[in-house]
């Protein structure tokens, strides 16, 4: 439950993403509805409409899931949505470690179901960023599988597991989910699931 009242051009953007969302016929589910402290691994990822339904799905599960973005995009006048949306500035142009960074903000929140999307871009990739990997590796906090299927029109969270530091076996058993959903665009994403046992 949010402690205050979002600004306008917050409520105007949700509510278009809402209304879209439930026209478009999607379902959402969530099979992890206790947990408030994990990163999401938010796969496939090849269009821009996936966070779109993602944010969605985020209304309509009543879940406070949160997405990195450029500090940029954090500015006037798009500050304060991009913050109430959910989302976390990052300032690539600085040193900072990413991961260590992360780290930190689930250390200083008691709630952070941090949204993450290992292929790292929209494009065609050869294996995922382990990133999210790391950050659930050091905040030591649970990873969950969330998922988008375009032919079922589903999206959700599936499960969530402890990380055990062996990154290639714990994708054995995430890379055999995702096998079976559907991108918004099949010819991009990450092409061979093999690849993701490589840490």
């Amino acid at each position: 439950m949010e402690l205050f009242k979002p600004s306008l051009l917050t409520r105007i953007v949700r509510g278009a993403i809402n209304r879209y969302y439930k026209r478009q016929g999607w379902t959402a589910f969530n099979e992890v509805p206790d947990l408030r402290k994990c990163v999401v691994i938010a796969v496939p990822h090849t269009s821009n409409w996936d966070f779109v339904f993602i944010m969605g799905a985020k209304h309509a599960l009543k879940i406070p899931l949160s997405f990195v973005g450029k500090a940029g995009l954090f500015r006037w006048p798009f500050g304060a949505m991009m913050r109430e949306m959910g989302g976390v500035p990052v300032d690539r142009s600085k040193s900072t470690n990413f991961v260590d960074a992360m780290v930190a903000e689930f250390a200083r929140r008691d709630e952070f179901m941090l949204t993450i999307a290992p292929e790292g871009t929209r494009g065609k990739v050869k294996q995922w960023k382990t990133g999210f990997y790391h950050i659930a590796v050091g905040a030591k906090v649970p990873l969950v599988i969330g998922m988008m299927d375009y032919a079922k029109k589903k999206v959700g969270l599936v499960g969530s597991f402890m990380p055990t530091g062996d990154y290639a076996k714990d994708m054995e058993q995430v890379s055999a989910f995702y096998r079976t959903t559907t991108p918004k665009n099949p010819d991009q994403g990450t092409p061979d699931f093999g690849s993701l046992g490589r840490s």
